[in-house]
């Protein structure tokens, strides 16, 4: 694992450079200037290169130029939109750190430092990072304003407030942003991840297709297969996503476009592509450790369960997001090592106080955790709150359903389960949780079809509720055979008078149905980024 950046949130004069990262002395400050511009795309025609700007000769061919540095590299993949290697992001922060000591009033470099803060803490599931960040963008802020053109600070704070879920916040973040610079593409990923955690599809739709209008390659693909994927276009969302992956070109983007091929294949139900997706990305990028998350999930899945509990172990130890040490602990549970799943479960609970103690609302996990095993009325009150404050996606509006089932009030669950099968979104377990609220209400037709389709969705989509649902399945049985037992026109009576008979009207002429034009054929949905080049 790549080493840390230093602690300090606002360095003094003892701040240093992450251990075994090379420092390179800050150019003087119009330099600096100019190379800050570069790297977001305000200089065409020139290379980054380790702290300074070298102009492409028209022999570019010809010339030998050296390689970027970490930091270069770290910048570059910021202004085309794509995550950085550990290692460079990493190099960029204890760059950001030096610099800011002596030049206190630089609102860009303090903003450049509190969003790669966001961006380590998320990569490294360390929520100690988002004070920290939160206290870099704020300097920035008071060093420039916001209205006086500071959005690098702006769209930090809407990235800080993604990160730690919430989304209202973020979304007036990014719409701040967007409403002073409407052509300004950094403001478009922000609001799609507020959009769609707040529910607000429609609105994620149009942001993502404004994103492919201002930043082609497969950033924008990469949204656009998101998109597609929460609107049920599975074969839509696959195509982008392949094509992304094929697009993308160094070593972190491109792993993290064929962890997304991984999680699409085992939302199909396809275990063993997922896994061999999830190996090309770690072999890409081997610091991506969720895929290895991932690929703990599919050989699970495939029954390969010692390799999976070794992953997960990993995995929850170097990257302890709750929701893989759930996982890991329901995997236990499925496997009759109660007191290994007991284990996990206390890690989790200790796991959510510190998040929430560094300001991030984990109340999706923490309900799904207490629905299940804990205490299904606490995770009720998680997920109330949620919904009124308007976070009313697809996920929330299922595990509010679900809580309220456990909890012994299926009728009312049953509205919120089926808004979430309704969204479009295929998820397994939404399929589940519907099929098994209707079984306890007595619609057994429509609980053997939404528990038949869960099955049918991905057979393995839980180590513990997939043998539920099909045991389940069995209990409701086969449907009744047949329709109504006569189909028949009943037998006229003979004792009846008969009718006069009637002479029958004209019938007018037929006009021939006409054939449907090509202008009324839905037009061919535009994939975001899908002609750009990378």
């Amino acid at each position: 694992m790549d080493a840390k950046p230093q602690q300090n949130p606002e360095p003094t004069h003892s701040t240093l450079p992450p251990q075994g990262v090379t420092s390179v002395p800050p150019p003087p400050a119009p330099v600096r200037t100019t190379l800050r511009r570069a790297a977001f795309g305000a200089l065409a025609g020139a290379v980054l290169v380790t702290g300074a700007v070298i102009v492409v000769p028209d022999d570019a061919e010809e010339a030998a130029l050296p390689s970027p540095g970490p930091v270069a590299r770290a910048e570059a993949a910021a202004a085309a939109g794509s995550p950085a290697s550990l290692s460079d992001l990493t190099a960029l922060i204890g760059d950001r750190q030096k610099w800011v000591e002596t030049h206190p009033s630089d609102a860009s470099s303090w903003a450049v430092l509190g969003t790669a803060y966001v961006e380590w803490g998320r990569r490294s599931a360390d929520a100690a990072y988002y004070p920290r960040a939160e206290r870099a963008l704020r300097r920035s802020l008071a060093a420039q304003p916001g209205e006086r053109g500071n959005a690098e600070a702006w769209v930090g704070l809407g990235a800080l407030a993604n990160a730690r879920n919430d989304f209202l916040a973020a979304k007036e973040w990014g719409e701040a942003v967007r409403a002073r610079e409407p052509k300004n593409w950094t403001a478009y990923p922000v609001l799609i991840d507020a959009y769609y955690g707040l529910g607000e599809y429609e609105a994620a739709g149009k942001a993502t297709e404004k994103f492919g209008t201002l930043r082609k390659g497969a950033p924008a693909l990469a949204r656009a297969s998101e998109m597609y994927r929460n609107q049920g276009w599975r074969e839509d969302a696959l195509a982008t996503a392949r094509e992304a992956a094929d697009r993308a070109a160094a070593p972190a983007a491109k792993a993290v476009a064929l962890h997304r091929l991984g999680d699409l294949a085992a939302e199909r139900g396809e275990p063993a592509e997922a896994l061999a997706q999830y190996d090309a990305a770690l072999r890409t990028d081997r610091t991506h450790l969720a895929s290895l998350a991932g690929r703990a999930r599919a050989l699970a899945a495939l029954g390969r369960t010692d390799e999976a509990l070794a992953d997960y172990r990993t995995v929850t130890a170097k990257l302890p997001r709750p929701a893989y040490v759930l996982e890991l602990g329901e995997l236990f549970a499925s496997l009759d090592l109660d007191g290994d799943a007991h284990t996990q479960y206390t890690k989790l609970r200790e796991l959510l106080t510190r998040t929430r103690s560094a300001g991030v609302d984990e109340s999706l996990t923490e309900a799904r955790f207490e629905a299940d095993h804990g205490d299904p009325e606490a995770a009720v009150e998680l997920m109330r709150t949620e919904w009124a404050a308007q976070r009313r996606s697809p996920a929330v509006a299922d595990t509010l359903a679900w809580s309220l089932h456990r909890a012994g009030r299926s009728e009312e669950a049953v509205q919120y389960a089926e808004r979430a099968v309704e969204s479009g979104v295929r998820d397994a377990s939404y399929a589940y949780h519907l099929g098994m609220i209707e079984s306890a209400l007595g619609q057994d037709g429509p609980a053997r079809g939404h528990l038949e389709e869960a099955l049918r969705t991905d057979p393995y989509f839980s180590p513990l509720a997939a043998p539920l649902a099909r045991e389940a399945l069995g209990a409701l049985g086969d449907p009744a055979a047949g329709g109504p037992t006569d189909m028949r026109p009943p037998a006229p009576d003979p004792s009846a008078e008969p009718e006069p008979s009637r002479e029958p009207s004209p019938e007018p002429a037929k006009k021939p149905r006409p054939e449907p034009s090509p202008s009324a054929a839905p037009a061919p949905r535009a994939k975001p980024g899908a002609s750009a080049t990378p």
